[in-house]
């Protein structure tokens, strides 16, 4: 079966790339765990393309606990010394520990604001920002939201989230909505 919708033209890669575009990204998030796991995603981007992410991303699932903040809080150099052997998920150190320091600042935020989805949502008044972009082109690397965001989030603890991985964490979790108005998901809210 031919499929012939019109996405934004960074999806069109792969299936994976495709399935990702039409079943999750832009689409609002409010579930803590998936918003701490794409947090720590993006974060793992940071230098390399997000389809390296993605390809990885059920092994990260499996290697840090299914993003259970309570568990990864608690790691032990032996376990950091475990996942920097993993073939699974990007070995890099900074980024390793940068989870583990989310970890206890996500649990921080948790209890300050009963769930980190009432503080994350709160950037953008807890409702989607929708954009009107026709090419990719149009499409910037941050936002004076993002710019907040990040600001926020490193005076909390939080690690690698810079302005354009907070945007790229907005659009990823529907805060922003990016899709092109050409894309066949700009007809679904």
């Amino acid at each position: 079966m031919e499929d012939n919708k019109s996405r934004c033209g960074w999806s069109l890669k792969d299936q994976l790339y495709k399935d990702y575009h039409d079943n999750e990204w832009g689409i609002p998030l409010h579930d803590d765990t998936r918003l701490f796991e794409m947090l720590n995603l993006e974060g793992a981007q940071a230098g390399l393309s997000w389809y390296t992410v993605l390809t990885k991303r059920e092994n990260y699932r499996k290697a840090f606990d299914n993003w259970d903040a309570q568990k990864i809080a608690r790691y032990t150099d032996k376990k950091v010394e475990k996942l920097l052997q993993d073939p699974g998920i990007i070995r890099n150190k900074l980024k390793v520990a940068a989870t583990i320091s989310n970890a206890k600042a996500f649990l921080a935020v948790q209890k300050e604001f009963g769930s980190f989805d009432k503080y994350i949502w709160q950037f953008v008044d807890h409702k989607p920002v929708i954009h009107h972009f026709k090419t990719l082109s149009e499409v910037p690397p941050k936002s004076p939201i993002s710019d907040a965001m990040s600001k926020d989030l490193l005076k909390r603890g939080f690690k690698f989230v810079g302005s354009t991985i907070c945007y790229a964490y907005m659009q990823a979790t529907g805060m922003v909505n990016d899709h092109l108005t050409t894309c066949f998901k700009r007809s679904k809210k």
